[in-house]
């Protein structure tokens, strides 16, 4: 909580919790303390942060997950609502929602191809508009918060994490599909 000395950051909350409970209980076994009580505060600043952003830019981040998935998938930015449910993580209803409301601001556009019964999903000009403005602000965003650490360092926690995520997600038997209403940090962009 505090500034570096000698190149180690200065002791945190995390750091006075496990020592906490050691002090309380000896022999609990404190080492997640240091990666998840630092990863859970730095996700509430991320998305407090993102969420600031999103509002500035007039765009949900809901809104913001479905038209990234569109602009993402190269012209003519058009996908089904099967293929955006499995792209954004969420269930078919969470999607039908989400078409709708984007359809009603005129960000998207949805068809069916004669004979199938296929809903396709296409992005407007001003979807397409909205997206790029907005992908381009919470990504410098991102950026300057995490440029704390060198490129180096970016790349390497980068992969630690991708690691650690890949083995949590095995260990809570994880499918990736979240339900409307869950409290989710926002898009994957």
């Amino acid at each position: 909580m505090g500034a570096p000395r000698g190149g180690e950051p200065a002791p945190d909350a995390a750091d006075e919790i496990a020592a906490a409970w050691q002090r309380e209980r000896p022999g609990t076994p404190t080492e997640s303390i240091g990666i998840v009580t630092r990863l859970w505060r730095l996700a509430k600043l991320f998305g407090e942060d993102r969420r600031r952003v999103l509002l500035d830019s007039g765009v949900d981040s809901a809104t913001l997950d479905l038209l990234s998935v569109l602009r993402r998938g190269s012209p003519p930015y058009s996908l089904t609502t099967r293929e955006l449910a499995g792209l954004t993580l969420v269930t078919a209803g969470a999607i039908s929602q989400r078409v709708a409301r984007a359809e009603r601001e005129g960000l998207v556009e949805r068809h069916t191809e004669p004979g199938s019964r296929s809903v396709h999903v296409t992005l407007t000009p001003a979807g397409h508009a909205l997206v790029e403005q907005t992908v381009d602000r919470v990504l410098t965003r991102e950026l300057e918060l995490v440029s704390g650490l060198d490129a180096d360092q970016r790349a390497h926690l980068a992969s630690l994490l991708r690691a650690l995520l890949g083995h949590v997600q095995a260990r809570c038997d994880d499918h990736g599909v979240s339900h409307v209403g869950d409290n989710d940090l926002g898009p994957a962009l």
